[in-house]
């Protein structure tokens, strides 16, 4: 499966008291891998709202393997496993280096901006994916 790695740095305000990464932080990072992806895959995301479409995040799971600490440069590799009509479902990898600190997953789906109901993916969105998905 292809994967999309960003890199960012573990800065001092994400931090909890024992000098670990806060668990709730993984998350932001999964949105900040996750928003590149898509911002390399299919443009900005802003053309999607102004499209009259908007993603909401259905599912999010994370298995902590290792903590991340203040100043440490981490690796989020997100691969699309699986997409559906309205739905798409991604495994995120963070690494320190060869060290596994986190599996999470995130299932996003589309939805009409306006009435914030499931709607299929615009076709535009569907054909940029489906190479990430058939790359597996």
């Amino acid at each position: 499966m292809a994967e999309f790695v960003h890199t960012l740095r573990v800065r001092y305000a994400e931090c909890d008291m024992q000098g670990h990464a806060f668990n709730a932080q993984y998350f932001t990072w999964l949105d900040i891998a996750h928003t590149e992806l898509w911002r390399a895959t299919v443009g900005p995301y802003q053309e999607l709202v102004a499209a009259g479409f908007e993603i909401v995040v259905a599912e999010a799971s994370a298995r902590f393997r290792s903590p991340a600490r203040f100043d440490d440069e981490i690796d989020i590799a997100v691969a699309v496993e699986a997409l559906s009509r309205s739905s798409m479902t991604t495994g995120h990898t963070i690494r320190r280096g060869g060290d596994l600190l986190a599996e999470c997953s995130l299932r996003h789906v589309c939805v009409d901006a306006r009435e914030l109901r499931k709607t299929p993916w615009p076709d535009a969105v569907r054909s940029a994916f489906e190479p990430l998905l058939a790359a597996g």
